[in-house]
């Protein structure tokens, strides 16, 4: 079946940088697109940036403002979003998933604060 693991979430200070990762598996990671989500406290879930099947990317300018970078590493099924210069307002639980959507996988919980 479809699946998502999400890691390298961790406690950072400002201006600080993390990798998150995500292992899918259970379908062909070369046929989808791939998404990063988050939802902060008492937010609803929203899309960070994604990743189409051919390498093309595509971000929300007013979340990521230039400081995230997502990118697939196909020959291991895995997506990543390195991101840089990290702000107490991208604290978070970080989701992927792909296009089609499948179930939401734990999450990954990032935390900026000083």
């Amino acid at each position: 079946q479809v699946q998502f693991v999400e890691s390298g979430g961790d406690l950072v200070q400002p201006g600080g940088s993390l990798r998150l990762s995500c292992a899918a598996s259970g379908f062909s990671f070369t046929d989808r697109a791939m998404v990063w989500y988050r939802q902060a406290p008492g937010n609803q879930r929203e899309s960070v940036a994604s990743i189409t099947k051919e390498g093309t990317t595509y971000y929300t300018n007013r979340i990521a403002k230039g400081r995230f970078t997502i990118f697939r590493d196909s020959a291991n099924n895995t997506l990543y979003l390195q991101m840089d210069f990290l702000e107490p307002e991208d604290t978070a639980v970080y989701y992927c998933n792909s296009l089609p959507r499948g179930p939401w996988g734990q999450g990954t919980q990032v935390t900026v604060s000083s």
